[in-house]
């Protein structure tokens, strides 16, 4: 043998030996496995790579959310407000410095324009946690760019831009997400599955508590502050003078107030009531449904804002004891339902275990682990686009009848409003050409 074919040999034994020994040192988290307690480590090759398109104060937060799964890291962000960024970026940082079995930060590109995060190959979904004039424009092109989603609820201004996004989803096979995690905890799963099963017997009425609708815009003029991109944030929405109520400066660390106004969301009746509606739709097993009328108040026979679906059932937008909560009243008891909070008639049914061949719903623990496994198996997650369309729909139909102030009847099937050419003309709106989507 070759005096130079030994030393070979001995080089790659060499080799080995340290590529092994590198190999050893590793964190533990690289290699997968279990942690200490009994959670799974995931390899970076599982890992699913997030990009976030708007980091205001939910976005903000929804980062912890990702973060603390273990299951996904922050590859990109794209935001229009570049203290909102920044901020986003030294929580994520914080993060890291905080879990360091995670993980470490590595640098974070942020981009002005959403569409340069959705080129980037290395993400597979994305995070929409914009106003929500933006919701359907920003979804419809992440599933075009085969990005899977997770968009926040309410999940569109209007009806139409609601249907185009589950067109999307559909068309390109993307997992979608709606942001509406109450569906995930377990107050409200308790109570889908009292109702479903006949616990408080046959439904009478539904009060639902959250606040009320928009208004027009109508706030000052205000100078934009350096490093928001004014006409990015508006989009694809015709322009308006700025106003910090729109876009709060980080020194406020508080929701902004665009919701308010009916150009940029829909009121509390879509921001607190996409919460509490969705509720109602999960319970009644509307999911794929709806309502078939809808009233508004007129001061005589109907005090409040009233829905009835085809069933009888009806429900109320109305004031009770509780805020941001629901009321279910039925022949044989009553379910009162809010966030950490469940009572119920008789007291009994609170801890009710629903019996291995009742009726129950779909079960997820965690919202932003179900996503990701949705987007492993290519399944429907718990709040899939479509639930939180039908959801958004039911908020948006109301802002209708409170706008026109008079009742109006739905076709929920065909989503379009019976004989009414002025209500059908408001389930949509007007998008400019830069930035607007077909609908």
């Amino acid at each position: 043998m070759k005096k130079e074919n030994i030393l070979n040999r001995r080089q790659f034994v060499g080799q080995a030996s340290s590529a092994l020994a590198g190999i050893m040192i590793v964190p533990r988290f690289v290699l997968g496995g279990k942690r200490p307690d009994g959670s799974k480590y995931l390899a970076p090759s599982d890992m699913i790579s997030l990009g976030f398109i708007g980091t205001g104060k939910q976005g903000r937060g929804l980062t912890n959310s990702f973060l603390s799964t273990g299951e996904a890291r922050i590859v990109a962000l794209s935001e229009v407000y570049k203290a909102k960024a920044q901020l986003t970026l030294d929580r994520i940082k914080a993060y890291y410095e905080k879990n360091t079995g995670q993980g470490s930060y590595s640098d974070i590109p942020v981009y002005n324009d959403f569409r340069e995060l959705l080129a980037r190959k290395d993400v597979d979904a994305v995070v929409i946690a914009t106003p929500d004039h933006w919701h359907a424009a920003m979804a419809v092109r992440a599933a075009e760019a085969g990005k899977d989603i997770y968009c926040e609820k309410p999940l569109s201004l209007t009806v139409k831009e609601g249907r185009a996004m589950v067109e999307a989803a559909r068309k390109h096979k993307r997992v979608f997400q709606t942001g509406s995690m109450q569906r995930s905890w377990p107050e409200f799963r308790q109570t889908a599955e009292l109702i479903r099963n006949g616990y408080i017997g046959e439904v009478k009425s539904i009060k639902v508590n959250v606040g009320p609708p928009p208004v027009a815009y109508n706030l000052p003029a205000e100078p934009i502050p350096d490093g928001l991109d004014w006409n990015a944030w508006l989009g694809p929405n015709l322009p308006v003078a700025f106003n910090s109520e729109l876009a709060p400066p980080t020194s406020k660390d508080v929701f902004p107030n665009w919701r308010n106004y009916k150009e940029f969301g829909g009121g509390m009746v879509t921001d607190w009531g996409a919460h509490m509606f969705d509720i109602v739709q999960w319970a009644l097993d509307m999911d794929d449904s709806g309502p078939v009328e809808v009233i508004a108040p007129d001061g005589k026979d109907n005090p409040f804002l009233t829905y009835r679906y085809a069933n009888g059932i009806t429900m109320t937008h109305e004031k009770w004891d509780w805020s941001n909560a629901i009321l279910f009243t039925g022949s044989e008891g009553e379910i009162r339902v809010q966030r950490k909070k469940l009572e119920t008639t008789p007291a009994s049914l609170k801890d009710k275990v629903i019996g291995e061949n009742e009726k129950h719903v779909y079960k997820s623990e965690n919202h932003y682990k179900d996503f990701f496994d949705a987007m492993r198996k290519r399944s429907k997650p718990i709040c899939d686009v479509e639930i939180g369309h039908r959801t958004a729909s039911v908020c948006n139909i109301g802002n209708i009848a409170y706008q026109l102030k008079r009742p109006l009847q739905w076709n929920p099937k065909k989503e379009t409003f019976k004989n009414d050419k002025e209500a059908n003309a408001l389930l949509g709106r007007e998008m400019n050409s830069t930035w607007g989507i077909k609908i």
